[in-house]
């Protein structure tokens, strides 16, 4: 009884260690371009065909609307990057696969790219933005704005909630498991909510993927591509294993005898 014991308590520890460190990673993506940071992500929005979008859109050359300049300051109409990566702190903004440069971070960054990408575009550009895109909740910046803030919070909660069950676990007393029990439930529920907002808001910014320009007979993709970050899957897996260890706790916290 002993033996299983200690294994349903090393158990448990180890599920909510393995959920307290999958958040830690995601909360560490895009704070800024090193290699771990930059490989991590909650979104990310692929801009690099976007002048071919506007080509034949307009049947202009397109000129002056990338830069590629890493270092360039943004939301400065300095120019499009190729790929911009929102983290729960910031964004990040990249001329190629590493090159890039990061915003400031804040705690519950509001995720709202079509307000950044057009604050990077040359004023002639980010006009022909508003005419072409009317009608997609990629361009909805309140909306998108107001739900991933909230997020951010349910995520942290979760985060917080990870790291006390955790911590009340090592202490090997009843109390102590009824307290991890009751922080992983809780845990479990706010990181529940939390990806499952950021899960919806990116599938329907994905709406954009879809948008097509161009006349009738010549029909091009506008050439921005949104995708989920590798951040959402470690959320999801923060919420399946801290969601696990609950068993392990209740039992613990009801057969434990220190």
């Amino acid at each position: 009884m002993q033996l299983r014991g200690e294994t349903c308590i090393g158990s448990a520890t180890l599920l909510s260690l393995t959920a307290l460190l999958c958040l830690i990673f995601m909360h560490i993506g895009q704070i800024n371009t090193s290699s771990v940071p930059r490989g991590i992500a909650m979104i990310r929005v692929n801009v690099s065909g976007y002048g071919e979008g506007l080509y034949a859109a307009l049947s202009d050359p397109i000129e002056g609307l990338y830069t590629t300049n890493a270092s360039a300051p943004l939301q400065q109409r300095a120019g499009l990057r190729n790929y911009y990566d929102w983290g729960l702190y910031g964004y990040c903004a990249y001329v190629n696969s590493s090159a890039g440069t990061c915003s400031n971070m804040t705690a519950a960054n509001r995720f709202e790219p079509y307000k950044i990408l057009t604050s990077d575009m040359l004023g002639n550009y980010s006009s022909f933005t508003d005419y072409i895109i009317t009608s997609s909740t990629f361009i909805d910046s309140p909306y998108l704005g107001n739900f991933t803030n909230g997020a951010y919070y349910l995520l942290l909660i979760g985060t917080i909630c990870a790291a006390l069950a955790l911590l009340c676990g090592i202490l090997k007393h009843p109390f102590a498991f009824l307290l991890s029990t009751a922080f992983a439930i809780i845990g479990s529920a706010m990181l529940l909510i939390g990806a499952t907002i950021w899960t919806v808001i990116i599938k329907k910014t994905e709406s954009i993927n879809g948008f097509i320009v161009g006349n009738a007979s010549d029909p091009s993709p506008l050439g921005i591509t949104v995708s989920m970050g590798n951040a959402i899957y470690l959320a999801w897996a923060a919420f399946a294993t801290l969601l696990a260890s609950i068993l392990p706790y209740m039992i613990s916290c009801c057969t434990f005898r220190g």
